[in-house]
C-alpha cells in the first residue's frame, strides 16, 4: 500500500467514495417514506423530519467543519466524518422508533458535514494546477451520479431487502473508505496549526440553523409567523456573526473576507447557488410528473434520468480538462446556457400522452450542461485563494450550495403549489420550470465576470 500512499488518483478515488456515499443518503431516503411510515409506526411529518434534519445539520455546520480543517488538518476532519457517518448509517438501520431514527440522521448529517468540505481542500493540495481542473470534474461527476442513483438505488433496496438496507449499504463502504484514507491520504495542512473561532461557528450554526429550518419547513407551515420571525433572528444573527467577523480579520477569523474579494471566488458563490436551483427545478417538477402524470414508479422514474446523468459524469471529467487548458469562463457559460435550454426545451413538451423516450433529447441537453460546470466553476472558484483558507473557502462554497438548494426548493414547491391550486400538475409543471431557467440564465451572464486568470497549459504538462 506504501507505493500508492499520496498518489493522486487514488486520494481522489478515496474522497469520491466517501463523497458519494453522503449524497447517496441525500436522496435515496425519499423512497422509502412509505416502508418507514410503517415499519415505524410513524406519520408523515416525522418521516419528512428524517430528511430534513439531514440537510439542516449538512447546511449548517459546513463552514465551520471546513475551518476545522484548516486548523486541525482535513485529513484527520475526513477520517473523522466517515467513521461517524459510518457508525451513524448503523444507528439508523438499527432505529426502533422515528425518535432514534432522526436522532441517528442528525449523526449523519454532522459526519456528512465533517468530511465533505475536505474533499475540496486535499483535492486542491494534492493535484497540481494544471491537473485541479479535470480532478474537480470527476469530483463533479460522483455529485452528478449519487443524485440519479440516490432514488434508484433506494428503490432497488426498499423493493428486495427492506428500507434499512438503505443505511446499512453505507457501511461497507465507509470501512473501505477509512482503511483507504488512513493507508493512503497524506496530510496536506499549510502552516502552523490554528485555533477555531468558536463564537464565530456558534453565530454561524445558529444563523444557518434558523434560516434552512425556515426555507425547509416554510411551505408546511404556511409561511406563519414562527417562520418570518426565523428568517429575521437568520437576518440578525447574520449581521451579528459579519460584525464578528470584521472584528477578526487579523486573527483567525471563521470566514476570512479575502475570500471574497477574490472576484471570481465571489462570481462563483453565486453560480453554485444558481446551479443547485437548476438541479431542484430538474428533479422535483419533473419526477413528480413523470410518477404523478405517467404512472412510472420511482425506480423506472430515475432510469428514464439516467442516460442525462451519465452524459453528465462521462462529460465532466473532459470540462475540467478543458478548463485546466483554456480556463472556465466559457465552459461555464455553455454548461448553464445548455442546462437552461433544456429545461426549457422539458417545458414545452411535458402532456398527459408523452413515453419516456421523447423526454431524452431535452434530457440530455440538460446532461451536457450539466457535465460542463461543477468542475469548471470550483476550478475558477478555488484558483485564487490561499492554500491556508482552502478550508474555509470550501466550507464557505458548499454552505452556499447547500443554502441554494433548500431555497431552490422553497421557491420551486412554491410556485408549484401556487400553479397548481389553478391547473392539474400536468399544467404545472411548465411554468414552474420558467423559475429555475431564469435563476440558470442570470447565472451564465453572471459568468462574465470572471477575470480569466489561466493561460493555456501545454499539453505535455497535462499528460504528464
Amino acid at each position: 500500500m506504501g507505493k500508492w500512499r499520496g498518489n493522486p488518483w487514488v486520494v481522489l478515488l478515496t474522497l469520491s467514495l466517501g463523497f458519494f456515499m453522503t449524497l447517496l443518503d441525500l436522496t435515496a431516503v425519499n423512497v422509502a417514506i412509505p416502508n418507514m411510515i410503517d415499519s415505524l409506526h410513524a406519520s408523515l411529518d416525522e418521516m419528512l423530519w428524517v430528511i430534513n434534519i439531514y440537510v439542516l445539520a449538512l447546511a449548517a455546520l459546513l463552514i465551520t467543519s471546513g475551518r476545522l480543517g484548516d486548523t486541525r488538518g482535513p485529513r484527520t476532519m475526513f477520517i473523522g466524518g466517515v467513521a461517524l457517518f459510518t457508525l451513524a448509517s448503523v444507528l439508523c438501520a438499527l432505529a426502533q422508533d422515528p425518535a432514534q431514527l432522526i436522532g441517528a440522521r442528525v449523526l449523519q448529517g454532522l459526519g456528512a458535514a465533517a468530511l465533505m468540505p475536505q474533499t475540496m481542500t486535499i483535492i486542491i493540495g494534492t493535484f497540481p494546477p494544471e491537473r485541479r481542473g479535470t480532478a474537480l470534474g470527476v469530483w463533479g461527476a460522483v455529485a452528478g451520479v449519487a443524485t440519479i442513483a440516490g432514488p434508484t438505488v433506494g428503490g432497488l433496496l426498499v423493493s428486495s431487502v427492506g428500507w434499512r438496507w438503505i443505511f446499512l449499504v453505507n457501511v461497507p463502504i465507509g470501512v473501505l473508505v477509512l482503511a483507504m484514507a488512513v493507508a493512503l491520504v497524506p496530510d496536506v495542512r499549510h502552516g502552523a496549526r490554528r485555533k477555531l473561532d468558536l463564537a464565530g461557528a456558534g453565530i454561524a450554526t445558529v444563523a444557518l440553523c434558523c434560516l434552512a429550518f425556515a426555507l425547509t419547513e416554510g411551505e408546511r407551515y404556511e409561511w406563519n409567523a414562527m417562520i418570518w420571525a426565523l428568517l429575521g433572528a437568520a437576518a440578525v444573527l447574520f449581521v451579528a456573526f459579519g460584525l464578528h467577523q470584521r472584528s477578526r480579520q487579523g486573527s483567525e477569523p471563521l470566514l476570512p473576507f479575502a475570500l471574497f474579494r477574490d472576484r471570481n471566488y465571489a462570481v462563483m458563490s453565486f453560480v453554485a447557488a444558481t446551479v443547485q436551483v437548476g438541479m431542484i427545478g430538474l428533479f422535483l417538477p419533473v419526477m413528480l410528473y413523470l410518477q404523478s402524470v405517467l404512472g412510472y414508479s420511482a425506480i423506472e422514474s430515475g432510469l428514464v434520468m439516467a442516460p442525462a446523468m451519465v452524459v453528465s459524469a462521462v462529460l465532466s471529467p473532459m470540462a475540467g480538462r478543458i478548463a485546466d487548458r483554456l480556463g472556465g469562463k466559457y465552459v461555464l457559460m455553455t454548461g448553464l446556457v445548455l442546462f437552461a435550454a433544456g429545461l426549457a426545451w422539458l417545458a414545452l413538451i411535458v402532456d398527459p400522452g408523452r413515453v419516456w423516450w421523447e423526454f431524452q433529447p431535452a434530457l440530455l441537453v440538460s446532461g451536457f450542461g450539466i457535465g460542463c460546470l461543477f468542475g469548471p466553476m470550483i476550478t475558477v472558484a478555488m484558483y485564487g485563494v490561499d492554500p491556508r483558507m482552502a478550508g474555509a473557502a470550501s466550507g464557505v462554497l458548499n454552505t452556499i450550495r447547500q443554502i441554494g438548494t433548500v431555497l431552490g426548493s422553497a421557491a420551486v414547491g412554491a410556485v408549484l403549489q401556487t400553479k397548481l391550486a389553478d391547473a392539474p400538475l400536468v399544467d404545472a409543471v411548465g411554468p414552474t420550470l420558467v423559475l429555475p431557467i431564469a435563476v440558470l440564465t442570470i447565472g451564465a451572464l453572471t459568468c462574465f465576470l470572471v477575470r480569466q486568470k489561466r493561460t493555456a497549459v501545454p499539453e505535455a504538462a497535462l499528460s504528464r
